[in-house]
């Protein structure tokens, strides 16, 4: 495969498939390679005592005090695509990669990018919610911010396991591990992780992740927020010729009941105990 080639096939992944996963693994890569080229530009000009990317927070990052927001507002989503170093944003994207597969098999590309954002504006605010009340953080609230995605991926990891907790996973050197068990180990991670050095990372994981919850919990009761992000149909009258069967109208749409029920088989049993008849429902019901 030639230059080109693969180019044309990274750009069609990343801006033209649809494919949410591949379009945040994609910015954020984008983001992460510029500032990195800038900052070899930067150091190279003299600039030793500080890392350009240091220079990036004071205006992209998310910062913990109040008065900086009003003229630091768009942070709450330029924060959520700079990463500190390569192990941050490669252990990010690939457990973004691994999730977000899972979370497209049973959920809507708009609800995906729903989730994404807002798991990581519900990261920020925990975040400066933490640092403004306790009094641990009262030394440093001023200097505090926070980067990288984890608010987001934590939303899209804890959105999936509510909607299909035991779903199996096949890890390296442990084996099967049940979706809603690996999850909880990164939350307890996190709780303890509060008195760490990165408290304020811990706190915007787990308000992804209460973002996370909260979405699937109100999307099972019927409420969709993610609708926001759903676009009108230009409406115009056209002829529709309805083929029928035996005098009856062909009825092709998946219902309700039956993706329930799949929901429920999997919740019990898993998705690999699906038939290739159930999944192929659910992949329809995916796309209605």
């Amino acid at each position: 495969m030639t230059k080109n080639n693969v180019l044309a096939d990274l750009k069609y992944k990343v801006f033209q498939s649809g494919n949410p996963v591949f379009f945040y693994i994609g910015m954020n890569t984008i983001v992460f390679v510029a500032v990195a080229l800038f900052g070899v530009t930067y150091f190279l000009a003299g600039n030793t005592s500080i890392r350009f990317l240091d220079y990036a927070k004071e205006y992209l990052a998310f910062p913990a005090a109040l008065p900086k927001f009003p003229i630091r507002f768009y942070t709450v989503f330029t924060y959520q695509f700079l990463h500190e170093d390569i192990l941050h944003i490669l252990f990010n994207m690939l457990w973004l990669f691994w999730i977000g597969r899972i979370f497209l098999d049973f959920l809507k590309p708009r609800q995906f990018h729903f989730v994404y954002l807002s798991g990581g504006v519900m990261g920020a605010i925990f975040f400066a919610l933490a640092y403004n009340i306790f009094p641990a953080f009262s030394g440093s609230v001023y200097a505090a911010t926070i980067i990288g995605s984890s608010a987001s991926v934590m939303a899209i990891a804890v959105a999936t396991t509510t909607l299909v907790p035991d779903y199996t996973l096949s890890l390296m050197l442990i084996g099967n591990v049940k979706l809603k068990y690996l999850v909880l180990a990164y939350i307890v991670i996190d709780l303890i992780g509060i008195a760490s050095t990165n408290a304020g990372g811990s706190f915007a994981h787990l308000g992804g992740a209460f973002m996370g919850f909260i979405y699937i919990k109100l999307l099972q009761g019927g409420n969709d927020w993610s609708s926001w992000f759903k676009k009108k149909p230009n409406l115009k009258v056209v002829k529709n010729d309805i083929p029928r069967t035996g005098g009856q109208r062909k009825n092709t749409a998946v219902h309700q009941t039956e993706v329930d029920a799949i929901l429920d088989k999997i919740s019990r049993s898993g998705y690999d105990k699906l038939s290739k008849e159930e999944k192929e429902t659910l992949f329809k019901a995916s796309k209605n």
